[in-house]
């Protein structure tokens, strides 16, 4: 990411994993990596981050969403509508034709 960070929108910072990258984190901030990581050294990042290993750095997806004003349950509604939305599963599809009933002797 450049020095000119392009935010995320809220939709896809609601489509984050429950534990994203730190780098998905500066992006739903809309802060530079240079910047973001400055912070987490300096210790001034706007939520925890947790270090697993030597180096991924992840945050907690409610806390950053939290931080934003968003809310978990948004998020649920979210991921519930990308999950139904052309999961490629049979089923009917939108303004698919009905079935008609069979003409009976009196409709003749």
């Amino acid at each position: 990411m450049s020095a000119s960070a392009t935010a995320l929108t809220s939709k896809q910072v609601l489509q984050l994993p429950a534990m994203p990258t730190a780098q998905d984190a500066f992006a739903a901030l809309g802060i530079s990596r240079d910047l973001g990581y400055q912070l987490i050294k300096d210790g001034e990042f706007p939520v925890e981050v947790i270090k697993f290993g030597a180096r991924a750095l992840r945050v907690r997806r409610s806390d950053l969403l939290n931080f934003l004003g968003l809310s978990e349950t948004a998020a649920a509604e979210v991921q519930s509508a990308a999950a139904t939305s052309d999961d490629g599963a049979p089923g009917v599809q939108p303004k698919a034709p009905s079935e008609q009933p069979a003409p009976t002797s009196a409709s003749k």
